[in-house]
């Protein structure tokens, strides 16, 4: 089965990327880390954040963004920005797409945004805030995309059965 893609364009916060990681781990989807990092995988807040979950984490580093082109070549990636016109509910995101989130401070560069104008999604909210937290706004999206695949490797009768239901 084809797996849902994460990407994370040069991200600045550990607490943030080891959150991402556990979703990740937590929904069967591989993370993509694109260097520089504005951290070490070995910082404390990331494992702290990511828990023991980081063991069982499918997660590929870059040197940069075309190293992350070169080695994943013909990916169909969506760009999440607050600049996008289409939201992320409109996407018809593929089974093995890459979906792409810039760093905290200043989101995915606009040269890369501008080759990529036709992929950028957004999430809606209001005007006078900047932009969602990164953890957040992943796990919006990624849920949006297994939703479209009806959660087809989540084993969701599984947590139903440790429920003890009280009548």
């Amino acid at each position: 089965m084809a797996k849902l893609n994460i990407v994370l364009y040069e991200p600045e916060i550990p607490a943030n990327t080891g959150n991402i990681g556990r979703t990740c781990v937590a929904t069967g989807t591989r993370l993509h880390l694109i260097e520089p990092l504005g951290f070490r995988l070995t910082e404390k807040a990331l494992k702290r954040a990511g828990m023991d979950y980081w063991k069982d984490l499918d997660v590929t580093t870059y040197i940069d963004y075309a190293d992350f082109l070169e080695r994943n070549p013909g990916a169909k990636i969506y760009m999440a920005t607050t600049k996008a016109k289409k939201m992320y509910t409109e996407a018809a995101y593929e089974p093995d797409c890459y979906i792409m989130f810039g760093k905290e401070s200043a989101g995915i560069p606009e040269e890369i945004l501008v080759e990529n104008q036709e992929n950028a999604i957004r999430i809606p909210m209001l005007n006078d805030i900047r932009s969602l937290n990164l953890g957040n706004s992943v796990a919006i999206v990624l849920y949006e995309a297994l939703r479209q695949h009806h959660f087809e490797h989540m084993q969701l009768e599984g947590s139903l059965h440790r429920l003890q239901w009280k009548e």
